[in-house]
């Protein structure tokens, strides 16, 4: 069995769905809700390098104290917005997922797709009704690219 880890907010609804979305490949993840059990700063800084992007690209502004700390000043370099990050973790975009094929901040949700090892076991549709995978369990963005205009 692959091993794939999550880093999930139960309250999110992106998240629900990339976790849904996981479990409909076959396989049940290691889920780490980092609200309660924040990543280490040097976890957190690893989980960015592996996605290739910068840290402020894994900050999150709404529903958060993103203004009131005065994050969106420039002059922050990483170390200080991992600092944010770890001492308050809902600054944290979510979700993150690890997998064998690579580590990605799923948002959109269906971005999860590109990464998981193993094909979607039946189709899936977002929690709004959003068909995201067909009952071939293809991608459906992709199914279009692969057939031709819908």
């Amino acid at each position: 069995m692959t091993a794939i880890t999550i880093y999930h907010n139960p309250d999110c609804g992106t998240s629900r769905n990339t976790l849904a979305m996981i479990r409909n490949s076959g396989v049940e993840p290691v889920i780490v809700e980092y609200l309660k059990t924040p990543p280490s700063c040097q976890d957190l800084a690893d989980l960015i390098r592996c996605m290739g992007v910068p840290v402020r690209a894994v900050l999150r502004e709404k529903g958060t104290p993103y203004a009131e700390l005065g994050l969106g000043n420039p002059a922050l370099d990483e170390d200080r917005l991992l600092d944010a990050m770890i001492a308050h973790p809902i600054l944290i975009n979510r979700p993150i997922v690890v997998t064998p094929l690579g580590v990605r901040l799923c948002r959109p949700s269906e971005l999860v797709l590109d990464i998981l090892p193993g094909r979607q076991r039946g189709a899936f549709a977002k929690e709004d009704g959003e068909a995201v995978v067909d009952g071939s369990g293809r991608p459906i963005g992709q199914a279009r690219r692969a057939d031709g205009p819908a």
